[in-house]
Formats: C-alpha cells, sequence, structure tokens
C-alpha cells in the first residue's frame, strides 16, 4: 500500500507540539460538544479517510479543530529487506518511531511497534533510545493517530489482523494515563474496535504501575523487560532495577491478575557476556517460576556506540536449552525484524531533531 501524499508533505509548526486532540476525545466528549457517535467513526476508522485525512462535516471539523485535529506527518519511510517498515512521525517538536511488521502467515496479519514517549527516562544502558534523553510524553491523542496514520500508510484494514505492541520509544507506563486512554479509544467498537487481547504493554518494571496496569478496562496483555537474573547486574543495565528489587519486580507479577490461559511475557535481552551465562540461564528459570509466562529470549541488537555485543548463536542455543532443562515452560527467540534500519529491538532513536 501507498504512503498517503498528504501525510508525507503535511507541514509543522517547528518546536511546537503537534495538537491531535481531536483523537484522544471519547464518545462522551464528542457528544458534549453536539457531535454524534459517526464523527469518532469517521476519526478512527483510516481506511475511510481521503488524502487529506478524515471526512468530516464543516461543522464538525470547525468544532474539532478547536481540540487538535493535526496528523502526524511521516517525516522517513524506510523499508527493511525483511519486509518490516519503519516509519517516523514528526511530532512538532520531535520525532517518534513506529515499526510495521507484516508476518507471513494465509491471512494478513500485522505487529505495529509503537512509542509512547519522544525519548525515555528509564535510561537502560543497552538501549538507543536511551541516548535521547527524556523529551516528553506523546498525548493519548498523539498514540492513537500514530497508529492510524502508520494503518492508513500500510495497513491491514481490519482490526482482527492487527497486534499492537507498546515497545517503541519511551516507557509505556511513565506515561500510564495517557496509554490507558489510548487503549480505551483504540478498544471503542464505534472505531478502530481492536481487541485488548491484541495489545501488549511492555514495561521496565515500575512496580506500583505495574499493579495499576492490572485494574485498566480494557486491559492489554503485560510484557516486562526483566534482562537480568541478580539485583547487581540489573542495576548495572537498568536503573529503574535501584528502586525495585527482582524479588519485588517479580512478586507484582505473581500477584497480576490473568485471564485464562493468559501469560505475562518475560523479554530477556541476551548480551555477550553479560547476562547470558549458564548459571543465568538457570536464575532466570527459577525466577519466572511463580507466575505463568512465556520467555521471550532477544540477541542484543547492535547498534554504534554501544559497547555491549549480541551472542552467537550457539550461545543462545545453549542459554534456552539451559532455561528449559531447569524448568519446563513456553520460550522463545526473537529473530528481531528490520535490523538493517535500526528498527529492530533497542535500535530506535532520533538523535537530530
Amino acid at each position: 500500500m501507498h504512503v498517503s501524499r498528504a501525510l508525507l508533505t503535511s507541514k509543522s509548526t517547528p518546536s511546537q507540539p503537534l495538537r491531535a486532540g481531536a483523537w484522544g476525545m471519547t464518545l462522551q466528549e464528542l457528544a458534549e460538544r453536539g457531535l454524534s457517535s459517526a464523527q469518532f467513526t469517521a476519526l478512527h476508522r483510516p481506511w475511510l479517510w481521503d488524502e487529506a485525512g478524515p471526512v468530516l462535516s464543516r461543522a464538525a471539523r470547525e468544532l474539532l479543530s478547536e481540540c487538535g485535529l493535526t496528523l502526524l506527518p511521516i517525516r522517513a519511510h524506510q523499508r527493511s529487506v525483511d519486509g518490516s517498515t519503519k516509519l517516523v512521525f514528526d511530532v512538532g517538536d520531535g520525532a517518534v518511531e513506529c515499526v510495521h511488521m507484516p508476518r507471513s502467515v494465509r491471512t494478513e496479519r500485522v505487529t505495529l511497534c509503537i512509542s509512547s514517549q519522544v525519548g525515555c527516562a528509564m535510561g537502560c544502558t543497552f538501549c538507543a533510545t536511551a541516548s535521547m534523553g527524556f523529551r516528553r510524553h506523546l498525548s493519548a491523542g498523539e498514540i492513537v493517530v500514530q497508529v492510524l496514520s502508520a494503518l492508513r500508510a500500510l495497513g491491514p484494514r481490519h482490526p482482527g489482523q492487527l497486534t499492537l505492541v507498546f515497545m517503541g520509544m519511551g516507557e509505556p507506563l511513565h506515561n500510564a494515563a495517557a496509554v490507558k486512554r489510548a487503549i480505551e479509544l483504540l478498544c471503542e467498537p464505534e472505531g478502530l474496535g481492536l481487541s485488548a487481547r491484541r495489545i501488549t504493554v511492555s514495561t521496565s518494571g515500575l512496580v506500583p504501575e505495574i499493579a495499576e496496569l492490572g485494574t485498566w478496562t480494557p486491559r492489554p496483555l503485560l510484557a516486562i523487560s526483566l534482562n537480568a537474573t541478580t539485583d547487581a547486574q540489573r542495576q548495572r543495565l537498568m536503573p529503574i532495577a535501584r528502586r525495585y528489587s527482582v524479588t519485588e519486580l517479580c512478586a507484582a507479577l505473581a500477584s497480576y491478575p490473568l485471564r485464562a490461559r493468559e501469560r505475562i511475557t518475560v523479554e530477556y535481552v541476551l548480551l555477550a557476556g553479560v547476562n547470558d551465562s549458564l548459571d543465568d540461564a538457570r536464575r532466570l528459570a527459577e525466577l519466572t517460576a511463580g507466575f505463568p509466562n512465556q520467555i521471550n529470549l532477544i540477541p542484543f541488537n547492535e547498534h554504534a556506540g554501544s559497547e555491549f555485543r549480541a551472542p552467537s548463536e550457539d550461545a543462545v542455543n545453549a542459554f534456552a536449552r539451559a532455561v528449559l532443562q531447569r524448568r519446563v515452560c513456553v520460550l522463545s527467540v526473537r529473530r528481531s525484524r528490520g535490523r538493517d534500519v535500526a528498527a529492530a529491538c533497542g535500535q530506535l532513536v532520533q538523535l537530530k531533531l
């Protein structure tokens, strides 16, 4: 599918956040302005848009323009040899990235990795986004229109073909209020109608916010970026670990409410010579025994300026075998996509704004 010329050429005022507030409004808030659910549908179903964006009556457009009807222009569109595409969105005072990843199955399936902040405050030492520092939170409207703009440019048209992961730039639970509202809006049947079971929120381990996430309605799936099996090791890699210990984090995961057959995804980035020993593997198996989970091993995606290196294929396989020898569990090795366009896990960064 082609990228809309209007989305590529839209301009924004330099050094000012883009105003996308209309996409952050609920049905009730629209009704209070005298607008019907049909206007919500027009905003949230990008396959109904024309080249300029949502098709609205003049009266509706004037009312919603007061809140902000600005689309997120696509600053860059980089396609990987593996079929994934990195989209760089202009948010006025910066840029955020999302990654569109079609999957090879019988019918069209797409995983869309989206951002929740401009930059990130967590400071994880292996992540390129951390080098940006924290610029600002995205609003709920900016998050929603990021998703809709990506779908408008690359598809799919049907929400049943889409999986959404908050694994792009930023810590979603650091921006919990906006992420929560964005998920509510994306799941609204009068709009995109996405199932919450097709949305995953990944966190570096904000323990109180994990408990809060468990109360959300609709509630997405949870992924935890663990990456270490001891406090000392995790503190060197992830500053958030100085606030919440591995024991506290695992206790929060053990008490997290899960639906039938639901599992927490445990993400573990493998760094050569740092956290990829067989002892690490055995400790990982033991740490995750207290809650239903699936372990996702992620060989490090190297990027410029990083001191870390990816482990060998043999080391990755040995680590996986050691986990499974200690405990029977669901385990996969993520073969990251988009490495050639710096779109893989941990590679998203915009330093020149």
